[in-house]
Protein backbone atom coordinates (compact mmCIF):
# COMPACT_ATOMS: atom_id res chain seq x y z
CA UNK A 1 0.00 0.00 0.00
CA UNK A 2 2.87 2.33 0.65
CA UNK A 3 5.38 1.70 -2.50
CA UNK A 4 1.56 2.39 -4.35
CA UNK A 5 0.79 5.48 -2.57
CA UNK A 6 4.80 6.91 -2.68
CA UNK A 7 4.65 5.93 -6.37
CA UNK A 8 1.50 7.85 -6.90
CA UNK A 9 2.97 11.22 -5.32
CA UNK A 10 6.11 10.40 -7.29
CA UNK A 11 3.75 11.03 -10.26
CA UNK A 12 2.39 13.76 -9.10
CA UNK A 13 5.49 15.61 -8.85
CA UNK A 14 7.14 14.61 -11.64
CA UNK A 15 4.67 16.07 -13.31
CA UNK A 16 4.68 19.57 -10.93
CA UNK A 17 8.35 19.57 -11.30
CA UNK A 18 10.69 20.09 -14.38
CA UNK A 19 13.04 17.01 -15.25
CA UNK A 20 16.02 18.03 -13.67
CA UNK A 21 14.98 19.16 -10.53
CA UNK A 22 12.87 16.14 -10.18
CA UNK A 23 15.25 13.56 -10.83
CA UNK A 24 18.31 15.10 -8.77
CA UNK A 25 16.37 16.16 -5.56
CA UNK A 26 13.20 13.75 -5.42
CA UNK A 27 13.76 10.62 -7.38
CA UNK A 28 16.43 10.09 -4.77
CA UNK A 29 14.37 9.94 -1.60
CA UNK A 30 12.80 6.50 -0.06
CA UNK A 31 9.34 6.87 2.12
CA UNK A 32 7.59 5.46 4.43
CA UNK A 33 4.66 6.23 5.56
CA UNK A 34 3.63 5.61 9.98
CA UNK A 35 0.68 6.94 11.89
CA UNK A 36 -0.40 9.58 9.57
CA UNK A 37 3.14 10.81 9.16
CA UNK A 38 4.85 10.55 5.52
CA UNK A 39 8.81 10.20 6.59
CA UNK A 40 11.07 10.47 3.78
CA UNK A 41 14.44 9.61 3.27
CA UNK A 42 17.71 11.41 1.83
CA UNK A 43 21.28 9.93 1.39
CA UNK A 44 22.47 13.05 3.05
CA UNK A 45 21.76 16.17 4.86
CA UNK A 46 22.65 18.31 2.07
CA UNK A 47 19.87 16.85 0.26
CA UNK A 48 17.33 16.41 3.02
CA UNK A 49 17.94 20.12 3.96
CA UNK A 50 17.54 21.08 0.53
CA UNK A 51 14.55 19.23 0.07
CA UNK A 52 12.76 20.90 3.70
CA UNK A 53 13.92 24.18 2.63
CA UNK A 54 12.36 24.32 -1.44
CA UNK A 55 10.16 21.30 -2.08
CA UNK A 56 8.25 20.72 1.15
CA UNK A 57 5.41 22.19 -0.22
CA UNK A 58 4.94 20.63 -3.04
CA UNK A 59 5.91 17.20 -1.88
CA UNK A 60 2.96 18.43 0.59
CA UNK A 61 0.26 19.25 -2.06
CA UNK A 62 1.08 16.13 -4.00
CA UNK A 63 0.37 14.14 -0.54
CA UNK A 64 -2.92 15.76 -0.50
CA UNK A 65 -3.90 15.25 -3.79
CA UNK A 66 -3.15 11.46 -3.85
CA UNK A 67 -4.27 10.44 -0.05
CA UNK A 68 -7.05 13.49 0.07
CA UNK A 69 -5.82 14.19 3.26
CA UNK A 70 -2.51 15.97 4.40
CA UNK A 71 0.26 13.96 6.31
CA UNK A 72 2.62 15.27 8.23
CA UNK A 73 5.71 15.27 6.05
CA UNK A 74 9.25 14.93 7.75
CA UNK A 75 12.59 14.66 5.70
CA UNK A 76 15.59 12.14 7.60
CA UNK A 77 18.51 11.47 6.38
CA UNK A 78 19.20 7.30 5.44
CA UNK A 79 23.38 7.53 5.74
CA UNK A 80 22.81 3.71 4.07
CA UNK A 81 21.87 5.33 0.93
CA UNK A 82 24.74 7.46 0.27
CA UNK A 83 26.68 6.74 -3.09
CA UNK A 84 30.61 6.11 -3.20
CA UNK A 85 32.51 8.90 -4.60
CA UNK A 86 35.31 8.85 -6.79
CA UNK A 87 38.39 10.68 -5.77
CA UNK A 88 38.45 12.78 -8.43
CA UNK A 89 34.92 14.10 -7.46
CA UNK A 90 35.88 14.37 -3.72
CA UNK A 91 38.99 16.75 -5.02
CA UNK A 92 36.86 18.99 -7.87
CA UNK A 93 34.29 18.84 -4.88
CA UNK A 94 37.02 20.70 -2.00
CA UNK A 95 38.18 22.68 -4.61
CA UNK A 96 35.08 24.31 -5.25
CA UNK A 97 33.51 24.74 -2.27
CA UNK A 98 35.01 27.86 -1.25
CA UNK A 99 33.58 29.43 -4.70
CA UNK A 100 30.66 28.25 -4.55
CA UNK A 101 29.75 29.04 -0.70
CA UNK A 102 28.04 32.36 -1.02
CA UNK A 103 25.69 31.02 -3.74
CA UNK A 104 23.76 27.91 -2.66
CA UNK A 105 24.62 26.30 0.82
CA UNK A 106 27.27 23.60 0.41
CA UNK A 107 27.42 20.12 2.68
CA UNK A 108 29.34 19.60 5.14
CA UNK A 109 30.29 15.61 3.35
CA UNK A 110 30.49 14.89 0.14
CA UNK A 111 27.27 12.60 -1.04
CA UNK A 112 25.37 14.78 -3.62
CA UNK A 113 22.98 12.17 -5.62
CA UNK A 114 25.26 11.00 -8.75
CA UNK A 115 22.65 11.87 -11.02
CA UNK A 116 23.87 13.11 -14.79
CA UNK A 117 21.96 16.43 -14.96
CA UNK A 118 19.88 16.17 -18.15
CA UNK A 119 21.13 18.36 -21.54
CA UNK A 120 19.62 22.06 -21.94
CA UNK A 121 17.93 21.27 -25.38
CA UNK A 122 15.52 17.88 -25.00
CA UNK A 123 12.47 16.40 -25.86
CA UNK A 124 10.63 18.26 -23.58
CA UNK A 125 7.08 16.59 -22.17
CA UNK A 126 5.02 20.03 -22.21
CA UNK A 127 2.29 20.40 -19.65
CA UNK A 128 0.27 22.89 -21.12
CA UNK A 129 -1.13 24.41 -24.11
CA UNK A 130 -2.86 27.55 -25.24
CA UNK A 131 -6.29 25.38 -26.11
CA UNK A 132 -6.46 25.08 -22.62
CA UNK A 133 -5.28 28.08 -21.48
CA UNK A 134 -8.48 30.49 -20.33
CA UNK A 135 -8.56 33.69 -21.25
CA UNK A 136 -10.44 36.46 -19.71
CA UNK A 137 -9.55 40.74 -18.61
CA UNK A 138 -6.33 39.65 -16.35
CA UNK A 139 -4.71 37.40 -18.82
CA UNK A 140 -5.95 38.36 -22.37
CA UNK A 141 -2.52 40.52 -23.36
CA UNK A 142 0.34 38.09 -21.65
CA UNK A 143 -1.57 35.50 -24.03
CA UNK A 144 -1.34 37.52 -26.77
CA UNK A 145 2.12 38.27 -26.22
CA UNK A 146 3.14 34.34 -25.66
CA UNK A 147 1.26 33.71 -28.88
CA UNK A 148 3.01 36.35 -30.75
CA UNK A 149 6.60 34.89 -29.90
CA UNK A 150 5.51 31.85 -31.52
CA UNK A 151 3.99 33.30 -34.49
CA UNK A 152 6.74 36.47 -35.07
CA UNK A 153 3.90 39.04 -34.75
CA UNK A 154 5.49 40.26 -31.11
CA UNK A 155 8.06 43.19 -32.50
CA UNK A 156 10.27 41.29 -29.96
CA UNK A 157 12.61 38.15 -28.86
CA UNK A 158 12.45 38.69 -25.25
CA UNK A 159 9.17 38.37 -23.43
CA UNK A 160 8.93 38.91 -19.67
CA UNK A 161 5.89 37.33 -17.70
CA UNK A 162 5.01 38.97 -14.23
CA UNK A 163 2.44 37.69 -12.23
CA UNK A 164 1.77 36.23 -8.49
CA UNK A 165 1.89 32.59 -8.00
CA UNK A 166 -0.75 30.48 -9.32
CA UNK A 167 -1.88 33.24 -11.85
CA UNK A 168 -0.92 31.14 -15.13
CA UNK A 169 2.55 32.16 -15.91
CA UNK A 170 4.50 28.52 -16.18
CA UNK A 171 1.05 27.42 -17.99
CA UNK A 172 1.80 30.13 -21.13
CA UNK A 173 5.48 28.98 -20.77
CA UNK A 174 4.93 25.48 -21.71
CA UNK A 175 2.21 26.74 -24.10
CA UNK A 176 4.76 28.88 -25.88
CA UNK A 177 7.36 25.68 -25.93
CA UNK A 178 4.82 23.28 -27.36
CA UNK A 179 3.83 25.73 -29.80
CA UNK A 180 7.63 26.09 -30.92
CA UNK A 181 8.27 22.80 -30.98
CA UNK A 182 5.22 21.96 -33.07
CA UNK A 183 6.12 24.74 -35.51
CA UNK A 184 9.59 24.51 -35.65
CA UNK A 185 11.24 23.32 -38.78
CA UNK A 186 13.96 21.08 -36.83
CA UNK A 187 12.68 17.40 -36.00
CA UNK A 188 14.36 18.36 -32.32
CA UNK A 189 13.89 21.98 -31.35
CA UNK A 190 16.30 23.15 -29.35
CA UNK A 191 14.41 25.01 -26.47
CA UNK A 192 16.05 24.51 -22.87
CA UNK A 193 12.87 25.29 -20.26
CA UNK A 194 13.85 24.88 -16.60
CA UNK A 195 13.21 26.93 -13.63
CA UNK A 196 15.98 29.33 -12.39
CA UNK A 197 16.58 27.02 -9.26
CA UNK A 198 17.51 24.46 -11.51
CA UNK A 199 19.60 26.44 -13.55
CA UNK A 200 21.60 27.69 -10.81
CA UNK A 201 21.77 24.04 -9.54
CA UNK A 202 23.08 22.60 -12.54
CA UNK A 203 25.78 25.35 -12.76
CA UNK A 204 27.08 24.39 -9.24
CA UNK A 205 26.91 21.00 -10.19
CA UNK A 206 29.13 22.01 -13.38
CA UNK A 207 31.23 23.90 -11.07
CA UNK A 208 32.06 21.21 -9.11
CA UNK A 209 32.69 18.21 -11.86
CA UNK A 210 34.92 21.33 -13.42
CA UNK A 211 32.85 21.03 -17.11
CA UNK A 212 31.91 25.09 -16.65
CA UNK A 213 32.65 25.15 -20.19
CA UNK A 214 29.83 22.31 -21.74
CA UNK A 215 27.20 24.34 -19.42
CA UNK A 216 28.01 27.29 -21.13
CA UNK A 217 28.04 25.93 -24.13
CA UNK A 218 24.45 24.16 -23.79
CA UNK A 219 22.76 27.27 -23.00
CA UNK A 220 24.67 30.25 -25.03
CA UNK A 221 25.52 28.16 -27.67
CA UNK A 222 23.44 25.11 -28.23
CA UNK A 223 20.06 26.50 -27.51
CA UNK A 224 17.64 28.63 -29.60
CA UNK A 225 14.99 29.17 -27.09
CA UNK A 226 15.59 29.64 -23.50
CA UNK A 227 12.29 29.54 -21.33
CA UNK A 228 13.31 30.10 -17.79
CA UNK A 229 10.76 30.66 -14.80
CA UNK A 230 11.19 32.42 -11.37
CA UNK A 231 14.40 34.83 -12.25
CA UNK A 232 13.56 36.27 -8.89
CA UNK A 233 15.22 33.51 -6.96
CA UNK A 234 18.64 34.97 -8.60
CA UNK A 235 18.33 37.80 -5.75
CA UNK A 236 21.03 38.11 -3.96
CA UNK A 237 23.89 35.20 -5.98
CA UNK A 238 25.96 37.62 -7.63
CA UNK A 239 28.10 34.64 -9.47
CA UNK A 240 24.73 33.29 -10.98
CA UNK A 241 23.49 36.51 -12.02
CA UNK A 242 27.08 36.70 -13.81
CA UNK A 243 26.00 33.69 -15.46
CA UNK A 244 23.06 34.58 -16.17
CA UNK A 245 23.53 37.74 -17.97
CA UNK A 246 26.43 36.52 -20.09
CA UNK A 247 23.93 33.56 -20.87
CA UNK A 248 21.53 36.42 -22.22
CA UNK A 249 23.50 38.65 -24.01
CA UNK A 250 25.25 35.19 -25.80
CA UNK A 251 21.26 34.32 -26.94
CA UNK A 252 20.31 38.02 -27.73
CA UNK A 253 23.25 38.26 -30.39
CA UNK A 254 22.53 35.16 -31.73
CA UNK A 255 18.42 36.12 -32.18
CA UNK A 256 17.61 33.55 -30.01
CA UNK A 257 14.27 33.99 -28.20
CA UNK A 258 14.07 34.08 -24.58
CA UNK A 259 11.09 34.30 -22.59
CA UNK A 260 11.04 34.69 -18.57
CA UNK A 261 8.91 34.37 -15.72
CA UNK A 262 8.94 36.22 -12.32
CA UNK A 263 6.44 36.90 -9.65
CA UNK A 264 7.79 40.70 -9.25
CA UNK A 265 8.20 43.49 -11.64
CA UNK A 266 11.68 43.80 -12.78
CA UNK A 267 11.77 47.24 -10.68
CA UNK A 268 10.86 45.32 -7.13
CA UNK A 269 13.80 42.99 -7.54
CA UNK A 270 16.69 43.36 -5.06
CA UNK A 271 20.06 42.59 -4.82
CA UNK A 272 20.11 42.50 -8.43
CA UNK A 273 23.16 44.05 -10.97
CA UNK A 274 21.66 46.86 -12.79
CA UNK A 275 22.72 45.59 -15.77
CA UNK A 276 20.54 41.87 -15.37
CA UNK A 277 17.33 44.33 -14.75
CA UNK A 278 17.81 46.27 -17.76
CA UNK A 279 18.43 43.25 -19.63
CA UNK A 280 15.25 41.18 -18.31
CA UNK A 281 13.68 44.78 -19.03
CA UNK A 282 15.09 45.16 -22.75
CA UNK A 283 11.79 43.39 -24.55
CA UNK A 284 8.30 43.02 -24.24
CA UNK A 285 6.41 42.90 -20.64
CA UNK A 286 3.02 41.59 -19.49
CA UNK A 287 1.56 40.91 -16.19
CA UNK A 288 -1.18 38.67 -15.38
CA UNK A 289 -3.56 40.10 -12.80
CA UNK A 290 -5.70 38.59 -10.63
CA UNK A 291 -8.85 36.64 -12.57
CA UNK A 292 -12.58 38.20 -12.59
CA UNK A 293 -15.16 35.92 -11.18
CA UNK A 294 -16.43 35.08 -14.72
CA UNK A 295 -12.98 34.07 -15.81
CA UNK A 296 -12.85 31.74 -12.33
CA UNK A 297 -15.82 29.76 -13.34
CA UNK A 298 -15.15 29.38 -16.35
CA UNK A 299 -11.58 27.97 -15.35
CA UNK A 300 -13.89 25.33 -13.06
CA UNK A 301 -15.77 24.52 -16.27
CA UNK A 302 -12.89 24.06 -18.39
CA UNK A 303 -10.99 21.86 -15.53
CA UNK A 304 -14.24 19.80 -15.37
CA UNK A 305 -14.56 19.07 -18.73
CA UNK A 306 -10.73 18.03 -18.64
CA UNK A 307 -11.77 15.54 -15.67
CA UNK A 308 -14.96 14.47 -17.21
CA UNK A 309 -17.07 15.82 -14.57
CA UNK A 310 -20.24 17.57 -14.27
CA UNK A 311 -20.21 20.23 -11.66
CA UNK A 312 -23.26 21.95 -11.25
CA UNK A 313 -23.86 25.82 -11.20
CA UNK A 314 -24.26 25.96 -7.29
CA UNK A 315 -21.02 24.10 -6.69
CA UNK A 316 -18.84 26.45 -9.51
CA UNK A 317 -19.65 29.22 -8.55
CA UNK A 318 -18.80 28.58 -5.17
CA UNK A 319 -15.44 27.44 -5.94
CA UNK A 320 -14.52 30.52 -8.29
CA UNK A 321 -15.75 32.70 -5.48
CA UNK A 322 -13.94 31.58 -2.63
CA UNK A 323 -10.97 30.74 -4.23
CA UNK A 324 -9.43 34.25 -5.74
CA UNK A 325 -6.22 34.78 -5.79
CA UNK A 326 -4.54 31.41 -6.86
CA UNK A 327 -5.56 29.41 -9.80
CA UNK A 328 -3.27 26.45 -9.15
CA UNK A 329 -5.69 26.36 -5.96
CA UNK A 330 -8.56 26.44 -7.42
CA UNK A 331 -8.48 23.65 -9.99
CA UNK A 332 -6.57 21.61 -7.25
CA UNK A 333 -9.33 21.91 -4.97
CA UNK A 334 -12.03 20.79 -7.73
CA UNK A 335 -9.48 17.47 -8.66
CA UNK A 336 -9.84 16.96 -4.85
CA UNK A 337 -13.65 17.38 -5.19
CA UNK A 338 -14.49 15.05 -7.98
CA UNK A 339 -11.49 12.63 -6.42
CA UNK A 340 -13.92 12.01 -3.10
CA UNK A 341 -17.21 12.36 -5.16
CA UNK A 342 -16.49 9.11 -7.19
CA UNK A 343 -14.67 7.39 -4.13
CA UNK A 344 -17.80 7.90 -1.87
CA UNK A 345 -19.67 7.20 -4.88
CA UNK A 346 -21.72 10.64 -5.05
CA UNK A 347 -23.02 13.44 -7.32
CA UNK A 348 -21.04 16.76 -6.91
CA UNK A 349 -23.17 18.91 -4.36
CA UNK A 350 -22.75 21.60 -2.13
CA UNK A 351 -22.20 20.08 1.22
CA UNK A 352 -19.15 18.25 -0.56
CA UNK A 353 -17.55 21.68 -1.85
CA UNK A 354 -17.73 22.87 1.45
CA UNK A 355 -16.18 20.24 3.28
CA UNK A 356 -13.31 20.20 0.71
CA UNK A 357 -13.02 23.97 0.52
CA UNK A 358 -11.93 23.46 4.17
CA UNK A 359 -8.59 22.38 3.28
CA UNK A 360 -7.60 25.58 0.74
CA UNK A 361 -6.81 29.47 1.74
CA UNK A 362 -9.91 31.06 1.08
CA UNK A 363 -10.58 34.94 0.45
CA UNK A 364 -10.96 37.11 3.52
CA UNK A 365 -14.81 37.17 4.28
CA UNK A 366 -15.15 40.73 5.11
CA UNK A 367 -15.51 42.46 1.84
CA UNK A 368 -16.34 46.13 1.18
CA UNK A 369 -19.31 47.76 0.15
CA UNK A 370 -18.61 47.69 -3.94
CA UNK A 371 -17.57 44.20 -3.51
CA UNK A 372 -21.26 43.41 -1.97
CA UNK A 373 -22.77 45.36 -4.98
CA UNK A 374 -20.84 42.91 -7.64
CA UNK A 375 -21.57 40.26 -5.51
CA UNK A 376 -25.13 40.75 -5.85
CA UNK A 377 -25.00 41.67 -9.68
CA UNK A 378 -23.63 38.58 -10.02
CA UNK A 379 -26.22 36.23 -8.11
CA UNK A 380 -29.55 38.41 -9.33
CA UNK A 381 -28.45 39.07 -12.53
CA UNK A 382 -28.60 42.54 -12.65
CA UNK A 383 -26.70 45.87 -13.44
CA UNK A 384 -25.61 48.26 -10.77
CA UNK A 385 -28.15 50.95 -12.38
CA UNK A 386 -30.77 48.11 -12.01
CA UNK A 387 -30.15 47.80 -8.52
CA UNK A 388 -30.29 51.69 -7.62
CA UNK A 389 -33.38 51.89 -10.01
CA UNK A 390 -36.83 52.51 -8.72
CA UNK A 391 -38.32 49.29 -9.93
CA UNK A 392 -40.66 47.49 -7.80
CA UNK A 393 -39.93 43.93 -9.47
CA UNK A 394 -39.69 41.27 -6.52
CA UNK A 395 -36.22 40.13 -8.10
CA UNK A 396 -34.84 43.65 -7.50
CA UNK A 397 -36.82 44.60 -4.17
CA UNK A 398 -35.19 40.99 -3.12
CA UNK A 399 -31.63 41.76 -4.24
CA UNK A 400 -31.52 45.46 -2.72
CA UNK A 401 -32.32 43.84 0.86
CA UNK A 402 -29.68 41.43 0.39
CA UNK A 403 -27.58 43.92 -0.69
CA UNK A 404 -28.73 46.32 2.45
CA UNK A 405 -28.40 43.18 5.09
CA UNK A 406 -24.90 42.50 3.83
CA UNK A 407 -23.74 46.07 3.67
CA UNK A 408 -24.54 46.44 7.55
CA UNK A 409 -22.88 43.25 8.41
CA UNK A 410 -20.05 43.50 6.86
CA UNK A 411 -19.25 47.04 6.47
CA UNK A 412 -19.08 50.16 8.86
CA UNK A 413 -21.37 51.85 6.88
CA UNK A 414 -24.35 53.65 9.00
CA UNK A 415 -27.75 52.81 7.58
CA UNK A 416 -28.33 56.15 6.15
CA UNK A 417 -24.77 55.69 4.29
CA UNK A 418 -26.22 52.49 2.96
CA UNK A 419 -29.43 54.51 1.69
CA UNK A 420 -27.77 57.08 0.30
CA UNK A 421 -25.52 54.37 -1.71
CA UNK A 422 -28.18 52.63 -3.25
CA UNK A 423 -30.62 55.28 -3.65
CA UNK A 424 -32.81 55.14 -0.76
CA UNK A 425 -34.14 56.45 2.61
CA UNK A 426 -32.81 55.16 5.84
CA UNK A 427 -36.37 53.91 6.76
CA UNK A 428 -36.33 51.83 3.41
CA UNK A 429 -32.70 50.19 4.53
CA UNK A 430 -34.21 48.95 7.88
CA UNK A 431 -37.32 47.65 6.58
CA UNK A 432 -35.15 45.40 4.00
CA UNK A 433 -32.86 43.97 6.51
CA UNK A 434 -35.69 42.98 9.13
CA UNK A 435 -37.39 41.22 6.13
CA UNK A 436 -34.02 39.31 5.29
CA UNK A 437 -33.65 38.51 9.05
CA UNK A 438 -36.69 37.59 9.72
CA UNK A 439 -36.94 34.51 6.43
CA UNK A 440 -33.71 33.53 7.63
CA UNK A 441 -34.57 32.78 11.32
CA UNK A 442 -38.01 31.28 10.57
CA UNK A 443 -36.04 29.53 7.74
CA UNK A 444 -38.57 29.20 4.83
CA UNK A 445 -37.70 28.22 1.75
CA UNK A 446 -36.88 31.67 0.96
CA UNK A 447 -34.85 32.04 4.14
CA UNK A 448 -32.79 29.05 3.33
CA UNK A 449 -31.88 30.50 -0.18
CA UNK A 450 -30.98 33.76 1.49
CA UNK A 451 -29.27 32.34 4.11
CA UNK A 452 -27.00 30.23 1.13
CA UNK A 453 -26.35 33.48 -0.79
CA UNK A 454 -24.70 35.36 2.26
CA UNK A 455 -22.66 32.48 2.95
CA UNK A 456 -21.00 32.70 -0.34
CA UNK A 457 -20.17 36.26 -0.52
CA UNK A 458 -16.15 36.72 -0.14
CA UNK A 459 -13.71 39.47 -1.29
Amino acid sequence: MLKDIWTDILATLEKSLNPGLFSIWIKPLAARYEDGVLNLYAPNDFVASWVRDRLMGLVADAALQTMGSSPEVQVLVDPTMVAPVPAATKQQTLASRQQVHAQIPVPTQVGLPIVQPPKACREYRWRFSFEDFVVGPSNELALAASKGMCHDTLASDHLFLSARPGLGKTHLLHSIGRRLSATSNRSNPRIACLSSEEFATRFVLAMRANELTRFKAEFRDAADVLLLEDVHFFQGKEKMQDELLCTLKALQERGCKVVLTSSFLPKELSNVDSQLVSRICSGFMAVIGTPDFDTRRRIVLNKAEMLGAQVPDDVSNLLAERITKDIRQLESCLNNLVLKARLLRQNLNLDLAWEVLEHYAQANPRPDFDHIIEFICQIYSLTPDQLRSKTRKQQVVLARNTAFYLARKHTELSLAAIGDRLGRRHSTVIKGITNVEREISQQTPLGRQLKQTVERLVV
